[in-house]
Formats: structure tokens, sequence, C-alpha cells
């Protein structure tokens, strides 16, 4: 077939058949007599492979690459090459596109913000802990997004680094950077959400309370804790049943001890709290560290209910538990 009825049959101009000729995309496999271009069935087959990748966005030396692979014949390695390709590339633009955004959110006045938000942002991801701290505090006089300041925090894993960045975002006061907390809350990583907890626990607003509370259910025991310490100290009565089980579990039991005390103190629930505890202590499935750690919250506990428990602990079975329960009475 020679040219002129490819490109009648084909669509694809004259021109651009010598074009793909002279690239070697699609070379006629031979010539006539009079040395015109004659192209075989193979070769037309080819051509339509060309054109049917060229329409999927590739340039011609990205169809020339994978016609020449050794798999090209394989229509599913070849579709999984170019899905590859595209996710790198979406991956890309995301990346920029979330650049161009928090620079926006950062409500430059002129390029000077604008290139300082960009070094800051660059430095925040800098390989060095020293040069990502330098960037958080220079966060804070920056009017860097607070979108941009989470994105951060949730990718940080040096403890100053992100104590200096959890500052500035509290500091900022603008309540946007707590969507992103409230997705890196989500997160399928337990240290992204241990880091979102954290954050979020210094922060003010009507959202936040919702976000600690919700994170109360969290399958990791960190983000538990964090959010019931943070939701004690801010005077909330639901959390007392999740800082109990905190008393029980052992870590953060003296922080948890201290804020159920001031809870009942400020809420004149001291001797249901002191009778919820001891109902625990005579809980045969719970074990003698727990016990122990219960009877030192009762100490501290206001009120007679929990100087009555502690009065019939002095002589309880478990030597530990009785000596707790005698501080009391020597207090007394």
């Amino acid at each position: 077939m020679l040219i002129g009825e490819v490109s009648q049959r084909s669509g694809v101009s004259t021109r651009m058949l010598r074009h793909y000729d002279r690239l070697g995309l699609v070379s006629p496999a031979g010539r006539t007599a009079g040395g015109y271009r004659e192209y075989t069935t193979d070769d037309i087959a080819r051509l339509f492979r060309v054109e049917g990748l060229r329409s999927l966005g590739l340039s011609l030396a990205e169809v020339r690459r994978l016609l020449d692979a050794p798999d090209s014949s394989d229509p599913g390695a070849l579709i999984g090459d170019l899905v590859e390709q595209s996710r790198r590339r979406l991956a890309r633009e995301e990346e920029l596109l979330a650049l161009l955004r928090r620079i926006a959110a950062s409500t430059p006045a002129d390029w000077g913000d604008v290139l300082r938000a960009v070094r800051l942002m660059h430095d925040l991801d800098s390989d060095s802990a020293g040069v990502r701290y330098g960037a958080a505090l220079a966060a804070m006089g920056h009017r860097l997004s607070s979108e941009a300041v989470a994105d951060a925090v949730l990718a940080e894993s040096d403890p100053n680094v992100s104590g200096a960045l959890t500052w500035a975002l509290a500091a900022s006061g603008d309540e946007s950077g707590a969507a992103v907390l409230a997705v890196g809350l989500r997160s399928d990583d337990a240290d992204v959400r241990r880091r979102a907890v954290s954050a979020v626990a210094e922060m003010t607003g009507p959202a936040v309370t919702g976000m600690l509370r919700g994170a109360l259910t969290d399958t990791d025991a960190v983000v538990r804790s964090r959010a019931a310490l943070a939701l004690g100290s801010r005077g909330d009565q639901a959390v007392v049943p999740s800082l109990i089980e905190m008393v029980v579990a052992g870590p953060n039991d003296v922080e948890a001890a201290d804020l159920l005390r001031d809870l009942a103190a400020d809420s004149g629930t001291a001797d249901q709290l002191a009778t919820d505890l001891g109902r625990l202590l005579d809980d045969p499935a719970v074990p003698p560290a727990a016990r122990s750690r219960l009877a030192q919250a009762l100490v501290e506990m206001p009120g007679d209910a929990a100087a009555d428990i502690l009065a019939r602990l002095v002589d309880d079975d478990d030597p530990a538990v009785a000596a707790v329960a005698k501080m009391r009475h020597h207090r007394a």
C-alpha cells in the first residue's frame, strides 16, 4: 500500500507519515521499483498503535520508547506502564497544586512574600532537622498558611521541630489548619494520628472539642490518652470514663488521676466518682497493679466516699493497696 492510500485510509497526513519514517516510528517495509514507500499490513498495524498512544497524550519519544520495548506486543504490560506514568505525573501536579494553594492561602502582598513562602515550605520538607526547626521558628513570624503548617506537623517526626510547628499553628488562631489535622486523625498511620491529636490538643475553637472526642475511640492507646488528657484539662466531664480507663491501664495514670480529682471537685461528683473507683477495686478481674493505681487515685479524691473506701482498704490482702490506703489515713 502506497503512502497516499495509507494517508487516505488512516487519516494521517502524508507529511506526518514521512515524519514518522524519519523518526523510525513507522518505517515502511519496502519500496516500489520507482522508490516510493510501500506499507505492509504490519506497518499499518504499528501506525494505528502510534496514533492510539498519541491520543493518550504521550509524546512521540514516549511512543517510540514504549513500542520498542521488549514487551511492546503485550497490551496489558503497555497499559500498566502508561498507568504508572500517569500516576507519577498526577502526583507531581498534585504536589504543585498543593504548593500553589498554600502560597495563595498565605495572602502574599508581593513577589517577596511568595518567594519567602516557597523557601519556608521547601525548608520544612528538608532532610535536616535543624533546617526544619529554623523554618518552624520562622513560620511563627511569617504569614505562612495554617494549612501548610498543619501539613508539616503531620509529617514531622522530630519532637523539637514538631513542638515549634504546633506552637506556630496554635498561635496563628486560624482554624483552617484544623481541617488538615482532622484528615490526619483519620490516617492509617498511627504516628500521623498521634501528631495530629497532639496538635489539636493545643488549639482552640468550636471544632476542636469534637475532634478530640472522636479521637477517644481511636484504635491506638496513645491517641486515646492524649485526647482524654486534653479534654480533661478543658473540664469536659464526658471524658471521665476514659480517664478511669487510663488509671487502670497504667500509662499517664498520674495525670489522669489528677484530672479526675479536678473534674470531681468542679462538678461536685467526687462521691460518685469514688464509688466507681471502689467498684473497680472490688472487681476480681482487675490485676493487682491496676488496683494499686486505683487506690492511689482515691487518695487524691476529695469527699467522704473516698475516705470510707480507703479506710476499708487499710486491711486489704494486697500489701501495696493497703500501703496506699494508709497514706490517706495518715494524712487525715
